[in-house]
């Protein structure tokens, strides 16, 4: 008889297994398919002096403005229509963390190396820009070819844990991204030790036999330690196609960094102490899927 192994667990019980000072890597890509459930459930613990890996988008704010961040490594943080986060930006300004500000294919290759377990991977990126001089750990290497070439020797980015939403998983750890924007969620999963799951739609089995469908499935289940059944659970970001981003909320919430004390209380009147308190403030399940996907 073959035993299943049920990875399920709740947002309490991923957050309970990450540690102060622990390099966090977020999946997802600005505003689109981030897993905010878990990010919530985060900004409802004590869990602080983070690293905290990611494309960024209202997650980066959102734990900046909480306190919970000590160093962002980061391609860009960006809410698409809104530029510049806002949040992200004042602890930018105010110098309260640490920055490795990269370029967005230097990022991915840091996760690739960690992925492959290798000390770092070769790439022409950021030669001759700004980046090395903001950067002066990065070193170069030399081509032991013919060519000779120097090359930036971008580093391996390891992560501790790694926190992703998709559309489907079933409690197994089999996943399956819907969207048009899968983008190198699959490269955090693969540089982490342990990888936290969010879902849209929880299954006992995926089981396909369309192939088109199949490859929908970025990742090994043998990577994903736990999956967390979070419906809307990208709210207030997009998870194309079954919902798009809630530009009133983005802009609800970007507002309060222009009140004193905004970010306080958009914590306790809208995160709240659980995640039915933050969909019954939101307008429910059904305002998160009547929400238009973006036209980009």
């Amino acid at each position: 008889m073959t035993k299943t192994i049920d990875k399920t667990m709740s947002a309490a019980d991923v957050v309970g297994q990450l540690a102060d000072g622990m390099t966090i890597g977020i999946g997802g890509w600005g505003p689109r398919r981030k897993p905010m459930a878990l990010v919530r459930e985060i900004l409802r613990s004590p869990l602080k002096d983070l690293t905290v890996v990611a494309y960024g988008g209202p997650e980066v704010g959102m734990l900046c403005a909480a306190g919970k961040v000590r160093r962002l490594v980061f391609g860009f943080v960006s809410l698409d229509v809104i530029p510049l986060e806002p949040y992200f930006r004042q602890a930018r300004e105010r110098g309260q963390l640490e920055v490795t500000e990269l370029d967005e294919g230097m990022l991915q290759l840091g996760l690739r190396a960690a992925a492959a377990r290798l000390p770092f991977l070769p790439t022409r990126a950021a030669l001759g820009t700004d980046v090395l001089d903001r950067n002066p750990h990065l070193k170069t290497v030399r081509s032991p070819y013919d060519d000779g070439e120097v090359l930036l020797a971008m580093p391996a980015i390891p992560l501790d844990a790694a926190l992703l939403h998709v559309n489907e998983s079933d409690v197994l750890g089999n996943t399956r991204i819907d969207g048009p924007d899968p983008f190198f969620d699959e490269w955090f999963a693969r540089a982490a030790r342990r990888c936290y799951v969010s879902c849209e739609t929880l299954h006992p089995r995926l089981e396909d036999t369309d192939l088109a469908r199949a490859r929908s499935n970025p990742f090994e289940r043998a990577l994903v330690t736990g999956v967390v059944h979070a419906p809307a659970g990208a709210h207030p970001t997009s998870c194309a196609p079954a919902y798009g981003w809630d530009l009133p909320a983005l802009k609800s919430y970007c507002a309060s960094a222009d009140a004193e004390d905004g970010f306080r209380a958009y914590r306790d009147e809208v995160v709240g102490d659980s995640e039915a308190h933050y969909l019954a403030c939101i307008g429910g399940l059904g305002h998160v899927h009547d929400l238009p996907l973006p036209v980009l």
